[in-house]
């Protein structure tokens, strides 16, 4: 069997060992979710050795960005003090594929003395872990992808796809947002995305190009050079924003041999200009002026102003860092 056989191989092994996982989930998942959602202190310690550790420290970081205070603890490490880290009220996640770990059965009448609450994540249902659980979720495989059945590859991918599905069915139960999402990941363009928001990035005041209807073309030309940034806003007498010129309709206007220097802004103006709200992430007027083919939108206070607060320029959100 060739290198890409045996990819195709493994992957296929996995897959099948998640879909049969997937019909096994049952009501002690839905009790796992209550159990943590329950917790008088809201906390989730995870617990592994080996692979299972490694896999147990992505589930807790998967957990704490989601809104679950979740953090690992290495379980050789607790049994030589770190098992202060636990609290009564807690919820201890143990994972240990064989369900007899050594180093996870010794710290399991600590957890119960402690007061914390054990969900057991293994493939083997009758294991001592199994049996000390309040909850057990099965994680139990047909094969390892292994050819040797030794190295744990399709056990370790059911364990992160189970912790997953926790942190998702949790964050789907608290009602997580987007927002509550950037609180902790302020770093970064996934940070940017979420936390910068219109009037961060706006020109405003005097920076905001506008010219009234009834100035001649010739002048708006100075409006839109002198602000820089390819376009200006057309206004009534009250200020209420009717139409947008942009210097790629002037080009397209002038290539046409149009003589359209002494003609009134209205009369060139594009009408019902796109608009967005100040409060608005970035990222979503990003996302406008992609599908629009277009580089500027103009800021409102909110659905129901009329008169612009500002402008926000492509060049802006992308120096931003946000793409």
């Amino acid at each position: 069997m060739n290198s890409v056989d045996e990819a195709r191989r493994v992957i296929r092994v996995e897959a099948l060992a998640l879909s049969a996982m997937a019909d096994r989930i049952d009501v002690s998942f839905e009790r796992a979710i209550d159990l943590i959602l329950g917790s008088s202190t809201g906390r989730v310690i995870v617990s592994g050795m080996g692979k299972s550790g490694l896999i147990g420290q992505k589930i807790a970081s998967t957990m704490a960005s989601t809104g679950t205070p979740a953090f690992f603890l290495h379980p050789a490490e607790g049994i030589h003090g770190d098992l202060g880290m636990i609290m009564k009220g807690d919820v201890v996640i143990a994972i240990s594929n064989s369900g007899e770990t050594e180093e996870i059965l010794r710290i399991l009448p600590s957890i119960k003395r402690l007061g914390a609450h054990l969900i057991a994540m293994s493939g083997n249902p009758t294991s001592n872990l199994a049996r000390s659980s309040d909850v057990f979720l099965d994680v139990s495989v047909a094969e390892e992808a292994c050819p040797l059945g030794l190295a744990p590859t399709a056990s370790t991918t059911a364990t992160l796809a189970m912790g997953d599905a926790l942190s998702v069915a949790l964050l789907v139960k608290r009602g997580f947002k987007a927002e509550d999402f950037a609180i902790f990941h302020p770093g970064g363009s996934l940070g940017k995305k979420l936390i910068l928001r219109v009037e961060d990035l706006m020109h405003s005041g005097e920076a905001i190009p506008l010219v009234q209807e009834d100035i001649l073309m010739k002048e708006a030309l100075f409006v839109i050079t002198d602000k820089g940034l390819g376009v200006t806003g057309v206004c009534d007498s009250s200020g209420v924003l009717k139409g947008v010129i942009t210097d790629g309709d002037l080009r397209r206007s002038l290539e046409k041999g149009f003589d359209i220097l002494n003609q009134r802004a209205s009369e060139i103006m594009k009408h019902g200009p796109l608009r967005i709200k100040r409060s608005e992430l970035a990222a979503s007027a990003l996302q406008i002026m992609e599908q629009r083919a277009i580089t500027s939108l103009f800021v409102f206070e909110n659905d129901d102003s009329f008169v612009p607060c500002g402008v926000i320029h492509l060049h802006d959100i992308l120096k931003a860092g946000i793409a």
